[in-house]
């Protein structure tokens, strides 16, 4: 990388009178990828930086959340590259095998084909193709964005060295018996036809229907309540609470399940909630994962009644019907025999949904592939507890906790072909052989290979090493492992945060992925609002980069961020950001136009006026900020801290009080151009991150340096100067004062006033050429008439007002305007001397009658202050 010493010939030699982001960004973003200026290099002697990118699916495409994130990533790895840290930041894309199969299959189903009809090698080679012609279209959008990823380290999750990795940590996890296969409850999708895990069923609330069904008869009977009447054809139990006096006669007996002809013995099991319901529940251990314990703890048996469509598959009236229209044929029967004793509809009640196709989940039991959890969850609730990573903000550690402490073995395995197949093999005697990326598969008669694949979660839980190499020990895993950071939404803390955490301790001999898990919040509408297509408040961040330019969506994205906390957006508020940017872009223009320079030393201290100390001071004061900012992920707090510096303290107040400097020209004027040059120069650093484009092209030009992007981050020279900071604060104080003044009289902005001032005895003297054009005072002439004065900040201004305010009709306005907040501050004492409604009144209610008192007071103050100020007479 070429170190940014050289003084090439800028971009342009002159700023265009406007900002064009499209005319800009997307030719800055080649240059900054062609100089190679985001490649890491792992023989580097700096100190390492690094991120991972949060993998996007290879279906997706790039929304607000993406833009979101991809904002914060970059202005961290900006910052860290500028501050000479060897950076990297590590792109690739997810294979999303539910999601990608999915694709593919809707594009055979127009040609009227499934993927059977191609049979699994061929259709795994039609993804592949679709993946090389349509998939990653979310590459080229993070380059609109303006992501600062080495491009030259692009993995993807099905690339041959992340396949090795995924059958290396398989066989390894399977020989230390952390890996085993097993039949249990799964949540199942039909539609889908796959097992999914816990993290990926989505919950709400469905109305249904809550049958009551009397097994047996007479006194023998029993009443049990049910949700999913299609599963009692699975029944093979009837369950009580051992301690139910109710029932305890009949533990132990069977009785009748009806439909079926066949008994089933009545058990006794703590499960069971005496005070719920009748007290007795019906057992389907293949098809409830309670039911499953219960009919663990008692050797009852597993009769699956539905296939992988749902569709029932036995008890011949029923046979061949979808489990929905079952449910309805099964409660219509035993109503025929008088069964029903209560029929509650509709009952609503929590419903699992597949999170890729919303279909209701059906719980079903299955012989699947599981990694036993205990060792690594523990592993990586302890990295946590003894400091090794940091959760930001702290508070995102329980949730964490809560969900690593409590973690259910995980069901690896999917009946997808999309994705990576388990490596192992049966044999035709029962042999079962797991093979590693070294090791040759058995061949032969009879041996077959495993047909799932392995859940996405699993590959991607390897993505902060396997990116870099591992299993090899490549120089990139030993210069960029641990990650420095993670940043990523609090919504994948348990679907991606907890999988890293456990497969890098496991992998990678205790040592955790990364040091710190930055945790952030969901972008919403401004509303506060989840945004959904269905909900019609969806935003496509590519829209808004066409109008307004990347840096003001970036702007907007970072200025929302608080730590943990969502994110609320508006178009209003990305309109506002470009202004931010055209500010910055006219601003310099101003400053290039009227001398702002790099070239030379700072001159001393004692040669710059007040003004020019000031801002230097408030410009160290902001650096030291910003890092502090930084350094604690509060994005939202360094945006609004270099919003105010560059917009309220540049360019409305340092700009403004050195024009009278400039348009005089002189040694004076040098000075101040050279400030000018510092304080933009810094500026424009500071800014880069977050708003790469427009500072690229501003700094350049101001510069003629190569690029920002290797530009050094600004340090804290310690330079202060609490006397002009108060010197320009009674300049200000003057200013607005003065300013609020004329709003109140009605004057317009620009008519010129005579004024005369009396600024002897103050630091206010050498301001009083700044002072009068701000506030468009004329020098007083010999018919001055000093029709109102204002005292501050230690001098006083007096104005002639005679010819441009009505005087009698403006001492009506404020006198009745006195007089209503007069009578405000009566009312508001008369209840808070009311000792009766002091007791009785909320705190609430007595705080807002407090702050309307004050209110009142200042309003009082302020028309008292005005009315003296208007002419006599």
């Amino acid at each position: 990388m070429t170190e940014n010493t050289q003084t090439p010939s800028s971009p342009d030699s002159e700023l265009p009178t406007q900002y064009a982001p499209a005319e800009v960004e997307a030719k800055l973003y080649e240059r900054w990828v062609e100089r190679g200026y985001f490649e890491a290099d792992a023989t580097s002697e700096k100190p390492p930086y690094t991120i991972v990118i949060p993998p996007p699916n290879v279906t997706g495409s790039l929304h607000l959340g993406h833009a979101f994130e991809h904002t914060l990533i970059d202005a961290l790895t900006r910052r860290k590259r500028m501050q000479g840290f060897e950076t990297l930041w590590q792109p690739g894309m997810d294979h999303a095998g539910i999601a990608t199969q999915n694709v593919v299959e809707r594009e055979l189903a127009k040609e009227g084909k499934s993927r059977h009809d191609l049979g699994r090698e061929a259709f795994v080679e039609r993804v592949w193709q679709w993946k090389g012609e349509s998939g990653g279209q979310i590459s080229g959008q993070m380059r609109r964005l303006g992501d600062g990823v080495d491009w030259s380290r692009e993995r993807f999750t099905m690339d041959e060295g992340l396949s090795e990795a995924v059958q290396t940590i398989f066989k390894k996890l399977y020989d230390d018996e952390l890996i085993y296969r097993a039949e249990r409850i799964i949540n199942w999708c039909p539609r889908c036809l796959t097992a999914i895990s816990d993290i990926e069923v989505e919950y709400q609330d469905d109305d249904g229907e809550l049958v009551s069904i009397r097994y047996g008869d007479g006194e023998d009977s029993i009443v049990v309540a049910t949700t999913r009447a299609e599963t009692m054809l699975g029944d093979t139990a009837v369950a009580v609470h051992p301690e139910d006096e109710r029932y305890r006669h009949m533990v132990g007996t069977e009785i009748e399940l009806p439909l079926t002809g066949r008994r089933i013995p009545i058990v006794a099991d703590e499960h069971v909630d005496p005070a719920f319901g009748t007290g007795a529940v019906k057992v389907t251990p293949a098809h409830d994962p309670n039911d499953f314990e219960i009919g663990q703890r008692h050797g009852l048996p597993n009769l699956a009644v539905m296939d992988e469509h749902a569709i029932i598959t036995v008890h011949g009236p029923f046979q061949g019907l979808d489990r929905l229209e079952a449910r309805s044929a099964i409660v219509a029967a035993l109503r025929a025999e008088g069964r029903i004793v209560a029929e509650k509809r509709p009952y609503s009640h929590s419903v699992g949904h597949c999170s890729r196709c919303k279909t209701t989940i059906e719980p079903r039991l299955s012989m699947q592939w599981w990694v036993k959890v205990g060792p690594l969850a523990q592993a990586a609730g302890d990295a946590v507890r003894d400091g090794r990573v940091t959760i930001h903000p702290q508070e995102m550690e329980k949730r964490y906790f809560d969900w690593v402490d409590n973690l259910h073995d995980w069901c690896i395995s999917r009946q997808l072909w999309w994705g990576h197949r388990i490596p192992v093999w049966y044999g035709p005697n029962g042999e079962v052989v797991c093979v590693g990326p070294d090791e040759q598969p058995p061949s032969g008669e009879g041996w077959t290979q495993d047909t799932d694949v392995l859940d996405t979660w699993f590959s991607s839980g390897l993505w902060p090493f396997s990116t870099l190499g591992w299993p090899r020990q490549t120089e990139s895993l030993a210069k960029f492992y641990p990650n420095s950071v993670l940043v990523t939404g609090y919504d994948i803390l348990f679907f991606w945060v907890a999988r890293m955490m456990m497969f890098g301790l496991y992998a990678m001999d205790g040592t955790p992925p990364f040091h710190t898990i930055a945790l952030h919040g969901m972008v919403r509408d401004q509303f506060g609002k989840k945004m959904s297509k269905s909900f019609g408040n969806a935003v496509n961040p590519l829209d808004w980069m066409d109008t307004y330019g990347s840096d003001a969506v970036r702007f907007t994205l970072a200025r929302g961020a608080n730590p943990g906390v969502d994110v609320p957006i508006g178009e209003d508020w990305v309109q506002a950001s470009r202004n931010f940017a055209n500010k910055i872009w006219n601003a310099t223009r101003f400053a290039l136009m009227n001398g702002a320079t790099i070239e030379g030393e700072l001159p001393p201290a004692e040669q710059m006026s007040a003004t020019d100390r000031w801002i230097l001071s408030r410009l160290n004061k902001t650096v030291a900020e910003v890092d502090a900012f930084y350094e604690d992920y509060q994005f939202s707090k360094l945006s609004d801290s270099l919003y105010h510096f560059a917009w309220d303290e540049v360019f409305s107040w340092y700009v403004e009080l050195s024009k009278t400097t400039f348009f005089a020209g002189g040694e004076q004027a040098k000075v101040s151009g050279r400030v000018l040059g510092e304080v933009l120069d810094v500026m424009l650093r500071l800014l880069h991150p977050v708003v790469p484009f427009v500072t690229e092209t501003l700094w350049t030009t101001l510069t003629g340096r190569e690029s920002l992007v290797i530009a050094e981050w600004p340090q804290d020279s310690g330079f202060r100067d609490e006397a002009a900071e108060a010197e320009v604060r009674s300049v200000q104080s003057v200013v607005t004062e003065v300013r609020r003044f004329r709003k109140e009289q009605g004057l317009q902005d620009g008519q010129k006033v005579p004024a005369r001032l009396d600024l002897s005895g103050t630091a206010l003297a050498a301001h009083e050429g700044a002072i009068r054009q701000l506030l468009r005072l004329q020098p007083e002439g010999e018919a001055f008439s000093a029709t109102a004065t204002l005292p501050v900040a230690g001098a006083t201004v007096a104005l002639d007002l005679s010819g441009t305010i009505d005087v009698p009709a403006e001492r009506k306005r404020l006198t009745k305007d006195l007089g209503a907040a007069e009578k405000e501050k009566q009312q508001a004492e008369a209840k808070l001397g009311n000792e009766a409604f002091i007791a009785k009144a909320p705190d609430n209610v007595v705080d807002k009658i407090k702050g309307r008192l004050a209110k009142a007071e200042a309003d009082i103050a302020r028309l008292q202050a005005q009315l003296a100020a208007l002419p006599q007479g």
